[in-house]
């Protein structure tokens, strides 16, 4: 676990520093690309380092108020990159049928505001609904988990979660599910879009400007659904941990290594 946060800060880092400090760089597709990358940062930094504290203590605790703070952390960065995946599609989608136009729609105001809705957005679905309806945890107060996270702290609570657990429901699968169709629906559009162009060696160079982008699309999403919107059942508790991890961790620690290896601009930036 410490290593693999430690390369997600490394590799993240790294990718965020490259575009902020490579004037090549400096346009809307690798301003989301830093934006992602410094939510796959806090991710990771919202719930591992106490994670990787509670594997060296022999009976690790945590106040109530510090381990509600990690998961609605963990929920809201989770939220932010599901939205900001939907807003890399477009944006890919916009460069691939309409490269003449693309620096026109996809300007610097737009790429802010499409930032900051996502942001707004992730408040709006998760943390609003968590802080107005607020519930007493009893029993013995043990997550069986290796960090705060949501589905985990919910078998704790006491009172009647019926109506809390449909609407932890409904908002996990219009969180996934809105902008994964949304991502599908771009994706139709931009192979209509390839399919246009006469050139094979035009088809392909469309096609590897999608790759890495669908390749962590593939990877995230695939693991959220599994996740989050599947039944929950005792059986399977030591897999949610283990999807949990790969989801938190693994994944974005990988997204620096998918984006760097098929992408000849990043790689020439890095050198």
């Amino acid at each position: 676990m410490t290593i693999v946060y430690v390369v997600n800060i490394l590799g993240n880092g790294l990718i965020i520093l490259v575009v902020i400090t490579d004037p090549r760089l400096h346009n809307p597709i690798y301003f989301f690309l830093s934006n992602l990358a410094t939510i796959d940062i806090c991710l990771s930094t919202s719930s591992f380092p106490q994670s990787i504290v509670n594997c060296l203590v022999e009976r690790p605790t945590m106040s109530y108020g510090r381990c509600y703070t990690q998961m609605l952390a963990a929920a809201y960065f989770e939220t932010t990159e599901c939205f900001l995946l939907a807003i890399m599609a477009y944006d890919r989608y916009v460069a691939i049928s309409k490269p003449l136009r693309y620096t026109i729609i996809m300007n610097w105001k737009l790429c802010v505001q499409l930032s900051v809705v996502s942001l707004i957005i992730a408040i709006l679905l998760l943390i609003v609904p968590c802080v107005s309806n607020p519930s007493r945890l009893c029993r013995h107060n043990r997550v069986d988990h290796c960090a705060c996270e949501l589905t985990a702290l919910m078998k704790l609570v006491c009172s009647d979660m019926t109506v809390g657990q449909m609407t932890m429901y409904f908002t996990s699968s219009f969180t996934v599910l809105f902008p994964f169709s949304f991502i599908l629906f771009s994706y139709l559009r931009i192979i209509v879009a390839i399919l246009r162009i006469h050139s094979a060696g035009g088809r392909l160079k469309a096609f590897s400007t999608c790759g890495s982008h669908l390749a962590v699309v593939v990877v995230y999403y695939g693991i959220s659904i599994a996740l989050y919107i599947k039944p929950q059942s005792k059986d399977s508790q030591d897999t949610d941990k283990i999807m949990y991890v790969i989801n938190a961790g693994v994944v974005p620690s990988l997204n620096p290594l998918i984006y760097t290896l098929r992408n000849q601009e990043v790689k020439g930036a890095l050198k």
